[in-house]
């Protein structure tokens, strides 16, 4: 009996942010368990998100969840920082799959045979529980990060330029979690030592 072919759904959350890593998730389901529900990450409520997380967890046979740093974001582009997280959360799974899907319209060079697929974390059950795994596990740690660098209201707005964020980026200038490669940051980075941030509080990481 010829068993059926190991697909990789790959999918990622945190490439818009000003703040924070890029996190990629690689998940191989399995297809004597059939899991409910699983849709694109932004079209489900927290409560769901973490519900099916955790089946995702208990249930796949393979899954791997990797966050790539601001420092790589910022030496080598959102892009390239996101494609390398994918190759790293693929090559992490076991057992290894023998094909990928990947999100969007880019995908990572891989030793197996790969698709991207626009609007997958819609389409395709893996993809759609790699999206979910990715958001829950990203979630987690900008919370986690909230802690560690108060006032920015990270456990909030999760990283994103909102005008709560972007207020305080200002009041505050950039902490080591923000992506200076990203033109907000950079501007606020400016503005914030122009207005005499050496007399201001100093953000330590």
């Amino acid at each position: 009996m010829i068993s059926a072919p190991r697909i990789a759904g790959v999918d990622e959350a945190g490439r818009g942010p000003l703040a924070g890593p890029v996190t990629v998730a690689a998940v191989i389901l399995d297809p004597a368990y059939a899991i409910t529900g699983l849709a694109d990450s932004k079209k489900l409520s927290e409560a769901r998100r973490v519900a099916l997380a955790a089946e995702i967890r208990a249930r796949a046979l393979a899954v791997s969840v990797v966050h790539v740093e601001v420092a790589q974001i910022d030496a080598d582009n959102i892009l390239a920082a996101t494609l390398a997280g994918m190759q790293q959360a693929v090559a992490a799974l076991s057992p290894v799959p023998d094909q990928v899907l990947v999100d969007g319209n880019q995908a990572p060079i891989l030793a197996q045979p790969v698709q991207a697929l626009v609007g997958g974390d819609g389409l395709n059950a893996a993809i759609s529980a790699a999206s979910i795994l990715a958001k829950v596990s990203r979630d987690a740690l900008m919370v986690a990060m909230d802690a560690q660098y108060p006032g920015y209201e990270f456990a909030r707005h999760k990283g994103y330029g909102t005008a709560v964020h972007l207020a305080a980026l200002e009041r505050l200038g950039p902490c080591p979690q923000h992506r200076r490669s990203f033109a907000p940051v950079r501007r606020a980075l400016h503005e914030f030592a122009s207005a005499g941030a050496d007399q201001r509080p100093v953000q330590l990481g």
